[in-house]
């Protein structure tokens, strides 16, 4: 049996080349993706939000109390929330169900007329392109379209809906959101050329 205990205790060699690779490969990885890491968390501290949804065109945003910052973050509630975060369409966040919020622009206040119907949404007798709710996701999955009728905004509340993307998951399917789930308004800082499905 000669083996000497030197020799049991002595790394082969392949197992431990390939081992040391892993570690330096792993160490440089981490050296690329820490700038993009350290860049988004102090986006986000200074009030710069990324979006990669199709449901506006895709890029930053950034927190703004202008006039022209239409868009709103919000964490979404009941049904919209569970069902959002099941099929993906939030990734996690910080909302209290541990999902991401939504950003979505606001095309009616409190005291406007909605009218939804197998056309899509109308606001104060203005047909909003793109805002039919559908009946199936865009993995076929089945949905539900806000009941069809004419609806008055009632305070304290308003609607959202993305006329960018027919399959925007917003206001179409869930209704009139509270004011008191927005978390903040935004305006587009920078964004790419983003196609968004219309069929």
């Amino acid at each position: 049996m000669g083996l000497r205990l030197s020799n049991l205790l002595k790394p082969r060699t392949g197992s431990y080349e390939f081992r040391q690779r892993l570690r330096r490969a792993i160490l440089w990885a981490c050296l690329v993706a820490s700038p993009f890491f350290v860049g988004l968390v102090a986006g986000w501290a200074f009030g710069i939000r990324l979006n990669l949804t199709p449901s506006l065109p895709r890029g930053f945003y950034i927190i703004s109390d202008l006039p022209s910052a239409n868009l709103v973050e919000f964490c979404p509630d009941g049904a919209a929330a569970s069902i959002s975060l099941k099929r993906h369409y939030r990734t996690a966040g910080p909302c209290p169900d541990g999902g991401a919020p939504l950003l979505k622009p606001v095309v009616a206040f409190p005291g406007d007329q909605i009218e939804v119907s197998a056309d899509g949404i109308r606001v104060k007798g203005q047909l909003l392109p793109n805002s039919a709710g559908r009946f199936k996701d865009h993995l076929q999955r089945p949905l539900d379209p806000w009941p069809y009728g004419t609806y008055l905004v009632r305070p304290g509340t308003v609607w959202v809906v993305s006329s960018f993307n027919t399959y925007s998951f917003d206001s179409r399917y869930y209704g009139p959101i509270p004011m008191a789930s927005i978390r903040h308004h935004l305006r587009p800082l920078w964004t790419f050329a983003t196609n968004a499905p219309q069929h």
